[in-house]
């Protein structure tokens, strides 16, 4: 019987061939590569699918991102009310894969849309959120076949799908994402969950700092260019009180413009936010002569991050920020 030489066996030891093993893992959008990156560590890092700076609901891959979908072995995305034509590529590119929808967990909190350019005040509360679905990410292949109640197509009524806004949801998925990856790959299942226990740890700090940050920022009067930021209002007790479009890429009505120009005068708003991936020059058409400041830009992707662990909790604090600014101009 042959014997492996001791040259072969120091090799089959190795980081190189340890690496083998570690799944091979495709993300949609920045903050979800951001926590699957903290999960994996130093194992290795996920594929994103979806370029910055584009527009997660409307998108067509690139010929790299649709390879990285096929050779996945697992997909974590936020699911089909955010990327809609993701779910067609799934049951197509990514149809061998584990495939886990981030707002079907039962773990996650989820929000309504609101409707109309004004929002109502709401009460904060600590408690959980209505939950529209639940969804079994235990099944290797299971990936969105659910029925859903609107079409294909970025919807605006239902459950609003910007649920990473939250940190709560982000600790809740670094469990999910560590118990996945640990499945496929058992040999690295202990690095998977000490690296999402530090995760929910740091993510812990972070919205205790961001709380106290924001502790007097609920007087700020500002308005949103779309209703992406909820989760986040609602975790930090801040109030948008109404959003310029109702898509993200529609243009706003008049009827719409009017009825934002009379929430400018009556409430006192003190900021309008645009967003970089959309014409700025549209918030300063709508609102540049009311005296309200359109100069400060938010961005619920993390657009301008550069890619990695650290995306998350940066994009979190530059939310916290402009929100800050708005109120010290108040």
């Amino acid at each position: 019987m042959p014997r492996f030489s001791p040259y072969l066996a120091a090799l089959m030891m190795s980081p190189a061939a340890a690496s083998a093993a570690v799944p091979s893992v495709a993300v949609d959008i920045p903050p979800v590569y951001s926590l699957v990156d903290r999960v994996m560590g130093d194992l290795g890092t996920p594929a994103l699918l979806i370029q910055q700076g584009a527009s997660p609901h409307r998108y067509d891959m690139r010929p790299s991102e649709a390879e990285a979908l096929e050779n996945a072995d697992a997909v974590f995305w936020i699911g089909e009310d955010l990327t809609p034509w993701l779910a067609h590529a799934m049951n197509t590119l990514g149809d061998d894969a584990l495939g886990i929808e981030l707002m079907d967990l039962p773990e996650t909190q989820t929000l309504a849309y609101r409707q109309g350019a004004t929002f109502e005040p709401h009460q904060h509360d600590d408690g959980e959120h209505d939950h529209a679905h639940s969804h079994d990410h235990g099944h290797s292949g299971d990936h969105g076949g659910h029925d859903h109640d609107h079409p294909h197509g970025h919807s605006h009524e239902g459950q609003n799908p910007h649920v990473w806004l939250d940190p709560r949801n982000a600790q809740a998925w670094l469990d999910v994402i560590a118990d996945e990856l640990a499945r496929l790959d058992p040999a690295h299942a202990d690095t998977y969950r000490n690296n999402a226990r530090l995760g929910k740890d740091e993510l812990n700090t972070l919205t205790k700092a961001l709380q106290q940050q924001l502790a007097n920022a609920s007087s700020a009067n500002f308005i949103v260019f779309h209703d992406a930021y909820q989760y986040f209002e609602h975790r930090f007790d801040v109030h948008a009180a109404g959003a310029i479009s109702l898509g993200d890429a529609r243009k706003p009505s008049p009827s719409r413009i009017a009825e934002l120009h009379t929430l400018v005068e009556t409430h006192d708003i003190d900021c309008v936010f645009s967003e970089p991936q959309y014409n700025p020059e549209l918030v300063k058409s709508v609102f540049g002569d009311t005296g309200v400041n359109t100069s400060i830009v938010i961005d619920p992707l993390g657009t301008d991050l550069a890619l990695g662990d650290d995306l998350y909790p940066n994009l979190m604090h530059k939310l916290a920020d402009a929100v800050s600014q708005c109120a010290s101009d108040a």
